[in-house]
């Protein structure tokens, strides 16, 4: 199954309340998830104040550089939103194209031996911004989930990252995990175009129904579900043609039939795709 592969980074544009177009009632909480969305009062990686909290507001003011300032008003007031409203607005009328850097800060002095590296590659530090605009945009999803896993995947993923320092090669370990981490969030969380769902039946047991939903990510990926399981795979080339592969799960398909594999040292399913 061909795809035409899409790799963007997802926009992020700035629609005050001041906008005729899209106007968002001050103070809302679409107001506040815009403000956010603009200034990253988070590190995109699971952590950061609770949108709307007086933690948040106060990050919302040192991100403008105005935390401080004596004409600041009341933070639970609707003349603080005004202020900040226009602010943005401001902001974004006068912003120049900037350096690029990657969602946490390189002047920490507790940064890692990895996140030192991404500081000094500009190809990482794009890889970088990318995963931190698809994290943002894979929260806006994620706020109805329970139990809520994004956030805590997120951490256990830069724990992984960080673990690239064992590495032979240290680049391409952390390219990796970024390019293979932006396509999970991508899949999982639908940001990007995918296959209607193929089922496979395999052998004559139902509880062996596959349904596989393919997507346009770079690498691709697909997800498989089989019963109450889930499973995201990322293909991998060979000679033999692509070949998907998960944690203890693999797909592969050719023609109508596929070979799945579906838990630890588990024997391949002879599969045929439904009609």
């Amino acid at each position: 199954m061909a795809f035409i592969i899409v790799s963007a980074l997802v926009a992020l544009s700035v629609t005050t309340a001041s906008d005729t177009k899209n106007p968002l009632k001050l103070c809302s909480s679409a107001w506040q998830q815009m403000v956010d969305e603009h200034l990253t009062t988070g590190d995109n990686h699971g952590h950061g104040p609770d949108v709307g909290s007086d933690e948040w507001k106060s990050v919302v003011e040192f991100k403008l550089n105005i935390r401080g300032m004596a004409n600041i008003p009341q933070r639970d007031s609707m003349a603080w939103c005004e202020y900040i409203d226009e602010r943005l607005k401001n902001d974004s009328a006068d912003s120049e194209p900037k350096r690029l850097e990657p969602s946490f800060s390189c002047e920490s002095s507790k940064l890692s031996g990895v996140e030192k590296m991404i500081c000094q590659d500009d190809k990482l530090k794009e890889l970088d911004v990318k995963l931190a605009a698809i994290y943002t945009a894979a929260k806006k999803k994620s706020h109805n989930e329970h139990p809520p896993l994004l956030q805590a995947e997120q951490r256990g993923w830069i724990k992984d990252r960080n673990e690239c320092w064992k590495s032979n090669n240290q680049r391409e370990c952390i390219e990796t995990e970024y390019v293979r981490r932006t396509a999970e969030l991508q899949a999982k969380y639908r940001l990007v175009p995918s296959s209607d769902p193929v089922k496979y039946m395999c052998g004559a047991n139902p509880a062996n129904e596959v349904v596989v939903t393919f997507f346009d990510t770079s690498p691709p990926t697909l997800i498989a579900e089989r019963g109450d399981s889930t499973s995201l795979m990322h293909i991998q080339r060979s000679a033999s043609g692509s070949k998907y592969q998960g944690r203890n799960e693999s797909f592969w398909g050719h023609q109508g039939e596929a070979l799945i594999s579906w838990g630890y040292n588990e024997a391949e399913l002879q599969c045929i795709e439904a009609p």
